[in-house]
């Protein structure tokens, strides 16, 4: 029975040791979790259309200019105004891919499948931005290179 009240005082006390630390999170800087902070600013988005090359087959390219007001919603989607196939020949963009016309029993349709018409979902813009974590990842550039061309 003491034994039980030990543990639950040292149960306490811990908990009450715990919580007068703050919480912090190092992608948040020292300033705890229930701070505010002020957040970066933002600068000049990508908008040089040079596209970068893929790290590893498969990668969904990066959007090499801005994206920021698109529309891409099950309503509209701003990206097939210059993307879908039958209007590339006049804006000049990268054509969807082949594999977006494909639904999930491997049946090619007449329009975009729509689990491949949430763009934004795979494909992000580029930005000239520091990592938020470290990361020493290196593709294999005879991988990407490999990578079925889209």
């Amino acid at each position: 029975m003491k034994l039980r009240i030990l543990l639950a005082l040292a149960a306490l006390a811990a908990l009450f040791c715990a919580e007068a630390a703050p919480l912090v999170d190092a992608m948040r800087g020292p300033t705890p979790i229930t701070g505010t902070t002020e957040p970066p600013r933002l600068g000049n988005a990508v908008n040089d259309d040079n596209r970068l090359p893929r790290n590893y087959s498969y990668q969904p390219p990066i959007i090499p200019h801005r994206i920021d007001g698109y529309q891409v919603d099950k309503n509209f989607n701003k990206c097939l105004d210059c993307h879908a196939r039958e209007k590339t020949d006049f804006s000049q963009a990268i054509p969807v891919s082949a594999t977006h016309y494909i639904d999930r029993n491997g049946k090619v349709l007449d329009h975009i499948s729509t689990r491949r018409y949430f763009c934004k979902q795979c494909h992000v813009a580029q930005e000239g931005v520091p990592p938020l974590v470290g990361n020493v990842f290196r593709g294999d550039p005879a991988d990407a290179a490999s990578a079925p061309k889209k």
